[in-house]
């Protein structure tokens, strides 16, 4: 029996006409074919008396390149400055240093959002996701990213007893991307109802203009084109919601125990026939899960006009959060909604709130938990790359891939696609690559290039 792990070779270095991230030049040329770098470099001014040798938008799409493929800082663009005749001229660490450094500014970078903004409207005009006259939903949540390092500005201890910051994100459900970022302290509140609506606002200039008009602050009803929903944790029992209505935008936010509730659920907690089985987010009945519609048993006089109370109960479970009634046989949790249609649809609808959870995961692995530079602005740039290169992966694989890679997480991106090796060949003045022999993803890489080339 041999237990080795491994064929015996003879290791040499000067290899040549291999490369070992036909993935990420996939992921690359779509990014080129959809013109991103040259949107980014539009918004980015130069500042000395010469241009740049590297075209800072290019820069900025390199570094999502390497981001994608599990980067965590400046010096893991040499990886990619490893195979230039893949890739081309990559910067070098310390210019990647010195773009995030020194040529994104606060107003800088929000031109970058604005860029992100107008390829989106490209590519959420090709996705069947985000077509169509559905509502539009968004997901506000904040997260904390732990820093070891007190010489970071603006980093500050958190509620959970840790230390760095703690931004605030919000997402569109339909696709996974995040559409805005605030970095904050770590000891931000959850429940900052400015920030809440700084990002609301954020996310819907992030929208195409067909979808975010009628939901800018003080628009006219008659103005909107397709609705546009945010759901939000607790934070939004307050007074963020009027600020949802004053942008014609609805809610959907959990409740927060307090006697009026407490009071209503009283009222029916011992009454089955008020109670219809829930569902969870393939249709299929939930065991014992019930949901009711409280609207006419609490006062919501203080809440916009149209809000109601949904309240569902589950069997109470070790280690269950708090509730909202206290049972020694269910935990009952609920929310708050402007939106019409049936409860137990509403309750199966605000529960999807919890994939936000795995868009924070997402950001996090992608180079969202490290954060290189001192300097408060250089940190905000390098998270708004970070999400512009999770919203690439995205857009990537929304419209070049299909079945359970369209989606994979980041790690099995990297595994079977990003990093996948392949031989380089030069024949009749054209750049060739070809993928290994029985790489699992060859099919997937070649059928994203096809795909790539038909988008105009």
């Amino acid at each position: 029996m041999n237990a080795n792990s491994v064929l015996a070779a003879v290791v040499e270095g000067s290899g040549k006409g291999v490369v070992a991230h036909a993935g990420l030049h996939a992921l690359g040329t779509f990014a080129d074919r959809l013109g991103l770098g040259d949107s980014l470099s539009a918004r980015i001014p130069v500042t000395g008396e010469r241009v740049p040798l590297h075209d800072r938008g290019k820069v900025l799409v390199q570094a999502m390149l390497m981001l994608a493929g599990g980067g965590e800082a400046c010096a893991d663009i040499e990886h990619l400055r490893a195979q230039p005749e893949l890739f081309g001229a990559v910067p070098s660490d310390s210019t990647l240093y010195r773009t995030f450094r020194h040529d994104l500014d606060r107003a800088t970078l929000e031109g970058l959002w604005a860029a992100m903004a107008e390829t989106r409207v490209q590519v959420w005009r090709r996705s069947s996701a985000t077509t169509g006259t559905a509502t539009v939903v968004l997901d506000i949540d904040s997260s904390l990213h732990e820093v070891h390092s007190e010489n970071k500005a603006d980093t500050a201890p958190t509620y959970k007893g840790g230390f760095g910051f703690h931004p605030i994100y919000c997402f569109a459900d339909a696709t996974g991307e995040c559409l805005a970022v605030k970095l904050r302290p770590g000891n931000a509140g959850a429940n900052n109802i400015a920030d809440h609506v700084t990002v609301l606002d954020a996310a819907i200039a992030g929208l195409p203009d067909e979808i975010a008009v009628g939901h800018r602050p003080g628009d006219d009803p008659s103005l909107v084109r397709r609705p546009v929903q945010v759901r939000v944790d607790s934070a939004g029992c307050t007074e963020f919601v009027w600020r949802c209505r004053q942008r014609n935008v609805g809610f959907t936010v959990v409740a927060r125990t307090n006697a009026r509730v407490h009071a209503a659920i009283s009222r029916v907690a011992a009454d089955d026939q008020a109670w219809a089985p829930a569902i969870g987010q393939d249709g299929d009945e939930r065991p014992g899960a019930a949901v009711a519609d409280l609207t006419g048993l609490v006062d919501l006089a203080d809440w916009p006009e149209g809000t109601r109370l949904i309240v569902r109960r589950e069997p109470l479970h070790p280690g269950a959060q708090q509730s909202l009634f206290p049972s020694t046989g269910y935990r009952y949790w609920g929310h708050y909604t402007d939106a019409e249609g049936d409860p137990v649809t509403l309750d199966a609808h605000m529960r999807a709130h919890a994939r936000v959870e795995k868009h924070l995961c997402r950001v996090k692995d992608s180079g969202g938990d490290r954060f290189p530079f001192c300097d408060i602005d250089a940190n905000r740039a390098w998270l708004a790359v970070v999400c512009f290169a999770d919203t690439l992966v995205r857009w990537f694989q929304l419209l070049c891939l299909t079945g359970a890679l369209a989606v994979a997480e980041p790690k099995t991106l990297r595994w079977t696609l990003w990093h996948a090796p392949a031989r380089l060949v030069h024949r009749a003045r054209r750049r060739i690559v070809r993928i290994l022999d029985g790489w699992p993803t060859t099919d997937t890489i070649l059928a994203a290039h096809r795909r790539i080339a038909h988008l105009t």
